[in-house]
């Protein structure tokens, strides 16, 4: 069974289970909370407990806003940039040859031409994000497409403001946003399976949680 209270403008999803301990969870890449209950405990016990547990709520979407909104990028040495999850400092190398990028423990190295602007810079990596995306939504789609029984036809990468990702039921397509390159794999994988059972199921309704508790049977927590 699934409720749902309020503490304020903070909406908790409450997701009663044959479990004998409470569980709470913040779930990125939103900072979404979820709390796990045993079927004994009534709502007003569960809220008394999600209210004791707001300071720890409240600064771990602290931590998640943090690393999605990020501060301008200058695309210097040293300067903070995330690839699936974890933080990379950026090393600009300077060579007379082709732009490249490559991962290096925990540097994301920049190989440019003397005299690559900061736009040239910015448009370097972005692109990188959105192939490096590719190939794992690509992987992600071929491992999902027979377990749920669906075609996806075309998948699209930009960049979103508001959303993780869309989906197009008619035309068999999902769209998602570039900045998922940035998020966990598990944060991309989620919005994959999410919008290609929106493809079964474009509402959000009981079918649509019965089909991703089939899919995903952890995805509340």
């Amino acid at each position: 069974m699934v409720t749902q209270i309020h503490l304020g403008e903070m909406a908790v999803d409450v997701v009663f289970k044959d479990i004998k301990n409470i569980h709470l969870s913040v779930y990125p890449p939103e900072g979404k909370v979820r709390i796990s209950a045993p079927l004994r405990l009534n709502i007003d016990t569960i809220r008394v407990f999600a209210i004791t547990k707001l300071a720890w709520i409240r600064q771990q979407q602290a931590k998640l806003r943090a690393q999605h909104r990020e501060t301008p990028r200058e695309y210097l040495n040293r300067e903070s940039h995330y690839v699936w999850g974890k933080r990379y400092l950026l090393k600009v190398i300077e060579l007379d040859d082709l732009p490249k990028i490559e991962l290096n423990h925990h540097q994301i190295q920049l190989y440019v031409r003397p005299a690559t602007t900061q736009e040239q810079k910015q448009i370097l990596i972005e692109q990188w994000y959105r192939e490096t995306l590719k190939d794992v939504i690509q992987s992600l789609i071929m491992k999902w497409e027979p377990i749920m029984g669906v075609k996806v036809e075309r998948f699209f990468v930009q960049r979103m403001k508001t959303k993780w990702g869309s989906c197009n039921p008619l035309a068999k397509s999902i769209r998602l946003n570039t900045d998922l390159a940035k998020k966990p794999p598990e944060c991309l994988e989620y919005i994959v399976v999410h919008e290609m059972t929106r493809l079964l199921e474009p509402s959000h309704n009981q079918r649509f949680i019965s089909l991703m508790d089939e899919f995903l049977p952890k995805w509340r927590f």
